[in-house]
């Protein structure tokens, strides 16, 4: 079972060590009609980003960077900064600033933060959204892709009125529009050469991602996007590796080949050289590395996958919770949104898998086929080339 969780240990162990180098801002928006009101809290090591020497900067510098960046839109119009930009006392470590706004209409309001995106690509501001008027309390991941957040008759309204078979097509589309989700459950059905085989890793695969996709989305965990993004395309280059081992019976040198791999970036990260936490890179070679050496050695490894399926499940549910964190999710239909979601992942994972396992027996019958080793050593060394580009390049953005 150790085996099992060492990715999530490694994580965790990572979002902590890493938690005070993240680049990362908390807004709190207030609106009152036409009016906004604005705190922004800024860690200080974040505003040390605009002096050349990393000194703190004065407190007008970081005002007028504030206001020509962050800034609530009415119609689709900037609405005007009230003066004057007061300064909050705050905890140690933190700087502290309030913004009022007047807009020109109270509706069609939207909020938008561009600060720190052009000194960290990576930086994200954490949003929360209080409308003063209807009640509504909302909280919005902003990064570089998505710095404008409607939240007033924008997507937000949409979801509140939605029918339950909305949240089931957002989950369908969700699969069949994300190419990464579509090689991993692709990889799956290659690696099953039994219908109960296929039965144990789709099963694995719905209990993990349903588990995580709850967790994240109702705000329990918050794990780091861009780790999360890295490790999805890990699970895809393992599944290729693994019917590499499996053809080839070479357990030891594919499994040396990947932990080792690993175990230069966790070096190359020590050295400076950016990209995932070190530790989260040992923890993962460690894990892919025993991973590939068990399942190269055993007869019958289909039991053993439901297991692994439901950790890299577990990987992919804040994948999926990602693209819904973007949303402003409507709090009091956070149950049906997860619910029909979740249905409708199902309904188009099990839609792609039965598709090519009925195309694939489609081909059989009409004596179409090439041999099936020659199929799965191809499709897994595109899928362990895709996976390992993903992987790296998303490591290194």
């Amino acid at each position: 079972m150790l085996l099992q969780w060492l990715p999530a240990a490694a994580l965790l162990g990572a979002s902590a060590a890493g938690a005070h180098t993240r680049s990362q801002s908390h807004s709190v928006w207030e609106i009152k009609g036409r009016d906004v009101d604005l705190v922004m809290t800024i860690p200080a090591i974040e505003a040390t980003r605009l002096s050349r020497d990393q000194s703190a900067p004065s407190d007008d510098r970081l005002k007028a960077y504030l206001t020509e960046r962050v800034y609530p839109l009415a119609g689709g119009g900037r609405c005007d900064v009230v003066p004057p930009v007061q300064s909050l006392s705050a905890a140690a470590g933190y700087r502290k600033f309030d913004f009022t706004f007047q807009c020109a209409a109270a509706n069609n309001l939207q909020i938008h933060s561009g600060a720190f995106f052009d000194l960290v690509q990576s930086h994200t501001n954490f949003a929360q959204v209080q409308n003063a008027v209807t009640g509504e309390f909302t909280e919005q991941l902003i990064t570089a892709e998505h710095q404008t957040v409607d939240v007033t008759g924008g997507e937000g309204s949409r979801l509140k009125n939605a029918r339950f078979a909305e949240f089931i097509r957002m989950g369908i589309m969700h699969i069949f529009t994300g190419v990464d989700h579509m090689s991993f459950l692709l990889g799956l059905v290659m690696i099953s050469r039994r219908l109960r085989d296929l039965v144990f890793v789709v099963t694995g695969f719905t209990i993990g991602h349903s588990l995580t996709l709850a967790l994240a989305v109702t705000g329990v965990l918050r794990p780091h996007a861009e780790y999360i993004d890295a490790l999805v395309a890990l699970t895809i280059a393992l599944i290729g590796a693994e019917n590499i081992v499996v053809q080839t019976q070479k357990p030891t040198l594919v499994a040396l080949a990947v932990g080792g791999g690993l175990a230069i970036m966790a070096l190359l990260e020590g050295l400076g050289f950016g990209g995932l936490p070190a530790l989260l890179l040992l923890g993962a070679g460690l894990f892919t590395a025993n991973y590939l050496m068990i399942s190269g050695r055993l007869r019958d490894a289909g039991r053993l996958r439901i297991l692994i399926t439901l950790v890299f499940g577990l990987i992919h549910g804040f994948g999926f919770a990602a693209d819904l964190l973007q949303l402003q999710l409507p709090p009091k239909r956070l149950t049906e949104l997860l619910v029909g979601f979740n249905v409708g992942v199902e309904i188009g994972q099990l839609a792609l898998v039965a598709g090519a396992t009925l195309a694939v027996a489609f081909l059989a019958r009409c004596k179409l086929t090439l041999p099936r080793p020659l199929v799965v050593d191809v499709a897994s060394s595109c899928l362990v080339a895709l996976g390992v580009f993903w992987f790296v390049t998303r490591s290194y953005a």
